[in-house]
């Protein structure tokens, strides 16, 4: 296990860019199969395709941090700067749920980099509605956060399910990764402020071949069927956007989702 690394500063403002403009944004424990008792390195990762620069722990953009076992909450520690971003004693077996949510930060972009980013992440409505409003051609000013879990089984107790933990834009799998063979489905559920939510992209890549990506938009139930052909480490992410409250002084808001998981070598 990674040992908590205390970041000098003129590292961490080097980050700084890459983390506010990396399209996804995960959490990477190091184990997601570790042993009981187990100190679990939580990381947090911003970049593409799977491919991410470490995202050090900054008090000032955590809403929550912290996992979920055995129906209590408890939040994930870790010194300021750091990467890895927390440390947590995983001590009963089965699934914990590691989750965590920011608080806004603010983006500009020029037209032509707003709009390839939305294409990107299948925000062709917003495009539609730039265009509605005459916006075409403008820059866009944004706020943004981020919801994100990974799930993690300890132990030799592979039992326990995903669900719903209260974050603003979440991803849910109906499933558990733990039972999936390569090429079954998995189910996923997306959730705005606890709501289904129809009509969004939802994406999912492994880390073995992040090239070969699987997504389908949610029903109107915010439900989508991913046919996952590998094991090994998967992402599965979805943006949301709409337009930002006025308090905000941005033209929109997105709220970027991300679930991490593995699927068990056969056998394991």
């Amino acid at each position: 296990m990674r040992p908590l690394l205390r970041l000098p500063a003129a590292i961490l403002l080097a980050l700084l860019p890459s983390a506010a403009v990396g399209h996804d944004f995960w959490i990477e424990p190091s184990s997601f199969h570790p042993p009981v008792p187990a100190d679990l390195s939580v990381a947090l990762r911003a970049g593409q395709d799977f491919r991410g620069e470490p995202v050090p722990r900054m008090a000032s953009r955590i809403v929550r941090f912290a996992v979920i076992s055995s129906g209590k909450e408890r939040p994930i520690e870790g010194l300021p700067g750091a990467d890895p971003a927390g440390l947590v004693r995983i001590e009963e077996p089965g699934l914990s749920i590691l989750v965590y949510r920011s608080n806004r930060a603010t983006l500009e972009l020029n037209a032509e980099k707003f709009e390839e980013y939305l294409a990107e992440e299948g925000l062709e409505r917003i495009v539609a509605e730039r265009a509605r409003r005459g916006e075409r051609g403008r820059p866009s000013r944004e706020v943004y956060s981020r919801s994100v879990k990974a799930l993690v089984f300890a132990g030799a107790d592979r039992s326990g399910s995903d669900r719903a933990v209260g974050l603003t834009l979440e991803l849910v799998a109906e499933k558990s990764p733990e039972i999936l063979r390569p090429g079954q489905v998995l189910p996923v559920r997306l959730l705005w402020e606890g709501r289904p939510l129809e009509g969004a992209l939802v994406v999912a890549m492994s880390r073995r071949d992040p090239s070969r990506k699987v997504s389908a938009r949610t029903d109107r139930q915010g439900r989508v069927s991913l046919s996952l052909p590998a094991e090994g480490i998967w992402l599965v992410k979805s943006v949301h956007m709409a337009p930002a409250p006025k308090e905000t002084g941005a033209d929109w808001e997105s709220l970027w989702a991300s679930l991490t998981f593995e699927i068990p070598e056969s056998g394991k």
